[in-house]
């Protein structure tokens, strides 16, 4: 059997904390600097990966974003009904659609049904494969336009 790799395992880690995080009404940021803290003081809590937490990050910055795509490729289902695993599997693999240059499309689906597989119902392979499905095809545009942003200069005094 294939061992998972450490970016699987920081995908799992990330949808873990996306989790939690709406369970206890908390920012998932805000989870990962209490992780960290408590590593810096006892190690057996297990670092945060710094795939985890760029992954977090980029779901917290561009949530809005992440949600109303989502939103917009479901069928018969709110976000809201969702059970709470497979909306955080969602997020996870929408935001790396469309933000990250270094994993295919076809990867980023086949984690996060995976990451179904391994943390949900019997249903819910499919069903995230369906809508991941529906959005793949949109993820080389909306990269390409993320790379093209103007990044913000800072205003300074002339």
């Amino acid at each position: 059997m294939k061992q998972p790799g450490t970016r699987h395992k920081a995908r799992r880690r990330a949808v873990d904390l996306l989790f939690e995080a709406e369970a206890r009404g908390v920012s998932p940021a805000e989870l990962i600097d209490q992780r960290r803290e408590l590593f810096r003081h006892d190690d057996t809590f297990g670092d945060i990966h710094d795939y985890t937490a760029q992954v977090i990050g980029g779901i917290v910055a561009d949530g809005d974003q992440v949600d109303a795509v989502l939103s917009s490729h479901l069928r018969e289902w709110t976000l809201v009904r969702l059970p709470a695993v497979d909306r955080a599997i969602l997020r996870l693999a929408t935001w790396e659609l469309f933000h990250t240059d270094d994993v295919p499309p076809a990867v980023v689906v086949d984690e996060a049904v995976s990451l179904a597989k391994e943390l949900s119902t019997d249903d819910s392979p499919a069903f995230v494969n369906g809508v991941l499905g529906r959005m793949v095809g949109l993820a080389p545009q909306v990269r390409a336009a993320v790379r093209a942003e103007p990044v913000a200069k800072p205003v300074t005094d002339a």
